[in-house]
């Protein structure tokens, strides 16, 4: 088993989408990026940690590559907007590539361009070194399924069907 890690805004969101991927082992939300040890929601809401609201991803690379995981990160998500997604506004929203080998910085960078060719303004998504995942607190997670599906991200289904 591999991890990645993404930030596209609200984490709950962006752990159901990766969740429902073949090959995802699991999903979880917690917090990345930021210079406090164990953030909390309230902390990182204000943006005085300077962690980002991310998933990291458990996938098996034998049924969903690395290279997928990201090309989807991209497609699932408005990388052109700093420090926002929907109506999320903050540096915790941050559009996030948190790579966990060099490997994975290579293949981020090069789906980076790859995804450029889709958007009419610049991608301002940062691609940086994993640092320590912080885990979300319980009720952060499953939050799409424990809320009938409130989120304000295309879901993997919805994305494969178009």
């Amino acid at each position: 088993m591999e991890k990645a890690t993404f930030g596209a805004g609200c984490f709950w969101g962006v752990e159901h989408f990766f969740a429902e991927v073949p090959g995802v082992v699991d999903a979880v939300s917690g917090y990345e990026g930021g210079h406090a040890d164990n953030p909390n929601y309230r902390q990182v809401c204000s943006g005085t940690t300077d962690h980002a609201e991310v998933v990291e991803v458990t996938f098996d690379p034998a049924k969903v590559g690395y290279a997928k995981l990201v090309e989807l990160f991209f497609k699932m998500h408005d990388p052109t907007q700093m420090n926002r997604q929907g109506p999320d506004v903050g540096t915790q929203y941050r559009s996030a590539i948190f790579v966990h080998s060099p490997e994975q910085e290579r293949v981020a960078r090069e789906e980076l361009e790859k995804a450029k060719g889709r958007y009419s303004r610049p991608i301002v998504t940062q691609i940086e070194p994993a640092q320590t995942f912080w885990k979300a607190e319980d009720y952060h997670q499953d939050y799409f399924e424990k809320n009938h599906g409130h989120s304000c991200h295309v879901t993997y289904k919805e994305l494969e069907s178009q």
